[in-house]
């Protein structure tokens, strides 16, 4: 009995050492690589190790792994030997119960807690004696992965399949929405940011000012008409067709009309509108609005027409309806204040059909779809399979839709009311 205390000793340094490989795991596991890149860019040689180590992240987990498990193996053997002693044979149903309970609590539970709430300091601290852990089992570790394989292999599994199917863009955006919910990253900041990793989803199609809203001039007109009509525009760009409205001829540049017309000596009959305007830039509709982008940036021009397969215009898109997309909407002392939604005090949304369904989510903090149309209206179209008439409501994606207004084939407006502002409300609510 009185050589008890050694053992005892002995478990409570193994449990103790448990204690440290459970934290240890916890927190190189969760420790944020984007932290642990700008530490070590910052010359700290322990996020250095930390990131070596998550580089070979099978036999990180395997040398510690191994280690936790002798130890733990260790410890209910001590304490199986000295329970013994002291009670007899029913001390192995003591030793499993109290090496059960101190291992479950003080070498996996508590030390997990504490690394899980700072796992990049934790992560830190342990870099140097975990590593010299993990070089020690390295080629033990190295061994059972190789026997793991084997094994996986002849049990029919492709260890290609066991990787991350998710993709770095929806990594992402899953932590931004998980940030998001949890409070550390603003809304604003939010959107920003998933604007940015949208860009090759979306199509020019998507985000284009359609052709029946497209600002255009006749090429035909007197000149100085066309000025006055550039004058009146919200505009600095100005397409010009002939004969007809598809048929687009020129873009002609507000600054390139005021210089001619300078030179011009201020006489618009003079002006010469063909020599000033510039050939027009045509895009395919299915253009990503990353490569468009690339494309504005290397072309060195903000402004392009869209066309679908046959070669006819759909629409126009600009530089900055892309920038719009990742930074919201972008308005000047020159932009035309469209009324295209109204919050009313019921919580409904009296909305413009033409409104896109972006747009919509972005201001409303809504996740209406919009993989199978671009406006509200089309959303309403292709949800209820037919063109509505005004007056008749439709509900889906929990929210109420009612067509106010329609002129001919076209939804002109909407009221579009969540289904929990409709939900009846208890008395004293």
């Amino acid at each position: 009995m009185e050589n008890l205390w050694i053992p005892v000793v002995a478990v409570m340094v193994c449990l103790g050492v448990s204690a440290f490989f459970s934290g240890s795991e916890t927190a190189l596991t969760a420790s944020s690589r984007a932290r642990m890149l700008s530490l070590q860019n910052g010359g700290d040689p322990r996020a250095s190790i930390v990131n070596r180590m998550l580089a070979a992240r099978e036999r990180l987990i395997g040398g510690i792994l191994i280690g936790n498990n002798v130890v733990n193996t260790l410890a209910a053997s001590l304490t199986t030997g000295v329970l013994l002693s002291i009670f007899g044979e029913v001390g192995i149903v003591y030793a499993t119960l109290v090496v059960s309970a101190f291992v479950i609590v003080f070498a996996e539970i508590l030390p997990k807690t504490i690394a899980i709430n700072n796992p990049d300091r934790f992560a830190l601290f342990v870099a140097r004696p975990i590593s010299m852990i993990v070089f020690i089992f390295g080629p033990l570790t190295m061994a059972i992965e190789a026997f793991i394989r084997w094994l996986l292999r002849r049990l029919g599994f492709e260890l290609g399949s066991l990787s991350n199917i998710l993709s770095a863009t929806e990594e992402l955006r899953g932590q931004l929405d998980l940030l998001h919910k949890e409070g550390g990253v603003a809304k604003q900041e939010r959107d920003m940011l998933g604007g940015l990793l949208d860009l090759h989803e979306l199509s020019v199609a998507d985000i284009m000012i359609h052709r029946t809203k497209m600002r255009i001039i006749n090429a035909d007109l007197p000149p100085a008409e066309i000025v006055r009509e550039v004058l009146a525009s919200p505009f600095t760009r100005m397409p010009l067709w002939r004969d007809k409205h598809e048929n687009i001829v020129g873009v002609l540049h507000a600054k390139d009309l005021l210089r001619a017309l300078d030179a011009a000596g201020g006489q618009a009959d003079k002006l010469k509108i063909d020599q000033i305007a510039y050939e027009p830039w045509f895009v395919p509709d299915m253009t990503s609005l990353r490569e468009q982008l690339r494309a504005f940036l290397g072309k060195k021009s903000h402004f392009a027409l869209v066309v679908d397969e046959y070669g006819e215009v759909q629409g126009l898109v600009t530089l900055e309806d892309i920038l719009e997309e990742i930074v919201g909407d972008i308005k000047d002392e020159h932009d035309i204040a469209v009324q295209g939604l109204r919050v009313q005090p019921d919580g409904s949304v009296t909305v413009e059909g033409s409104v896109p369904i972006r747009d919509l989510n972005r201001v409303m903090d809504w996740q209406l779809p919009d993989e199978e149309a671009t406006t509200i209206a089309g959303l309403v179209i292709h949800e209820a399979q037919l063109i509505p008439d005004a007056g008749q409501a439709f509900t889906f994606h929990g929210f109420r839709f009612q067509v106010l207004r329609k002129a001919r084939n076209r939804i002109t407006s909407l009221r579009i009311t969540p289904l929990s502002a409709l939900a009846p409300r208890t008395p004293g609510e």
